[in-house]
C-alpha cells in the first residue's frame, strides 16, 4: 500500500520525502522532514493512527489525511482521528490493491493537494467537537413562538466538514425546529455512524437518510453515502426524501445541489441553505435555486474553512445573504426564522 500511494503521488508531481512502517516512525519521520501533508493509515503496528496524530499535532501540526478501510471498527477510529486534528480521510478500496487504488488515483491525488493547504498551526479550520452533555452557548434562549413556522435547514459540506457539521447542529436550538437535511460528502458505510455521533451531541433527532423517509421538525437526516438525497414532496410541515443512484453530479454523490435544487422545488416554507467548508464547487448552483425560491443562504467565511471551495464559490454566485465564521453560524441560521418583535 505505502509503495502504490508514493508511486501515485510521485506520478502526480507530489514529492513523497519518506515512508514510514508504523506510526511512532511516522512521528518521528514527520519532525525530521516537515512535509507540507501527511497520509496515514488507521491500523498500525507499534503506534496506531489515532495516537500518531495526536503526537504529530502536538508536536510537529502538519495536515493529516487518513486512510481508512470499508468496515464498522474503522469508521469509528476514522471519526475519532478527525477529532483529534486529521482533516479528512480516503477510503481504501477492497479488492486487489495496486489495480484499485490506480483506478482512484486522480481522487486520491485531489484529496493529498487539497488537505495540504489546511491551515493546522492554530485554530483555522479546526473547531472543537461539542460533548455529548454540551448546552448550546452561541445561540439564545428561546421558545418556539419565536420563529417562524416550519423551517427546513440544509446544510452541504466536504473536506474538514464532519466537525463544522457537528459544531452547528450541536449548538442549534430545538425550539427552532428545524427538518434538517445533512450533505457531507461521505462514502458508504461512514455516513450511518455520522448520523450517530452527530445525535449524540445534538438536541435533533439525527439518522442516516433511508429510501422513502419522513422528518418533521426536530428531526434531522444525513445523506446516505453513494446516493443522492432527493427532497421527494412536502405537506403539512412533514418532508419526504428519496435516495437515487443516478450518476454523480459536480463528480459527486451525494451531491448537495441535487438536495439544494429539489428542497427548493417543492417547499414553499421558510428554507434556509448552508454552505460550509470542502472543495469544489458543489452547493453554488444548489445556494442560487434556494435564493430564487425565497430562501435565505449562509456560506462559512475562509478564515474558519479547511477548505476555502464551496463555500467560495457559493459566494461568487451573489446569492449568498451572510458569510460568518463558524462560531456564528447556529446564530446566524436561527437569525433567518426569527419573528419580529412588535
Amino acid at each position: 500500500m505505502r509503495s502504490v500511494i508514493s508511486d501515485i503521488l510521485n506520478e502526480g508531481g507530489v514529492d513523497v520525502v519518506a515512508e514510514a512502517k508504523n506510526g511512532r516512525e511516522a512521528v518521528a519521520l514527520v519532525d525530521e522532514h516537515r512535509p507540507d501533508v501527511v497520509t496515514m493509515d488507521v491500523e498500525m503496528p507499534e503506534m496506531d493512527g489515532i495516537s500518531a496524530v495526536e503526537q504529530i499535532m502536538e508536536q510537529c501540526p502538519t495536515p493529516v489525511l487518513m486512510l481508512s478501510a470499508h468496515t464498522d471498527e474503522n469508521a469509528d477510529v476514522t471519526f475519532e482521528a478527525l477529532d483529534v486534528g486529521a482533516v479528512d480521510f480516503f477510503t481504501k478500496p477492497g479488492g486487489e490493491v495496486s489495480m484499485e487504488m490506480s483506478r482512484l488515483k486522480d481522487q486520491l491525488l485531489e484529496m493529498v493537494l487539497s488537505v495540504a493547504d489546511v491551515d493546522v498551526s492554530g485554530t483555522s479550520g479546526r473547531t472543537p467537537t461539542a460533548s455529548p452533555d454540551r448546552s448550546p452557548t452561541s445561540t439564545p434562549e428561546a421558545v418556539a413562538d419565536d420563529y417562524d413556522a416550519d423551517p427546513t435547514l440544509i446544510i452541504g459540506s466536504s473536506t474538514g466538514g464532519p466537525k463544522m457539521v457537528e459544531s452547528v447542529l450541536s449548538e442549534l436550538p430545538l425550539a427552532a425546529d428545524f427538518r434538517v437535511l445533512v450533505v457531507q460528502h461521505m462514502p458508504g458505510g461512514f455516513t450511518g455512524r455520522f448520523a450517530k455521533r452527530i445525535d449524540a451531541r445534538s438536541d435533533y433527532d439525527v439518522r442516516e437518510a433511508k429510501d422513502g423517509d419522513r422528518i418533521a421538525g426536530g428531526e434531522a437526516l444525513i445523506a446516505a453515502g453513494d446516493y443522492h438525497l432527493r427532497v421527494k414532496n412536502y405537506r403539512n410541515g412533514r418532508l419526504r426524501v428519496k435516495l437515487s443512484d443516478d450518476p454523480p453530479v459536480n463528480s459527486v454523490r451525494p451531491a448537495v445541489d441535487v438536495t439544494m435544487e429539489t428542497a427548493a422545488d417543492v417547499i414553499d416554507d421558510p428554507l434556509v441553505g448552508v454552505i460550509l467548508t470542502g472543495m469544489g464547487n458543489d452547493g453554488a448552483a444548489g445556494i442560487e435555486r434556494i435564493k430564487a425560491a425565497g430562501g435565505r443562504t449562509i456560506a462559512q467565511d475562509e478564515a474558519t474553512s479547511a477548505v476555502y471551495g464551496m463555500p467560495q464559490r457559493a459566494a461568487e454566485t451573489g446569492c449568498v445573504d451572510s458569510i460568518l465564521p463558524i462560531e456564528e453560524i447556529p446564530a446566524g441560521i436561527v437569525e433567518t426564522i426569527k419573528r419580529e418583535v412588535t
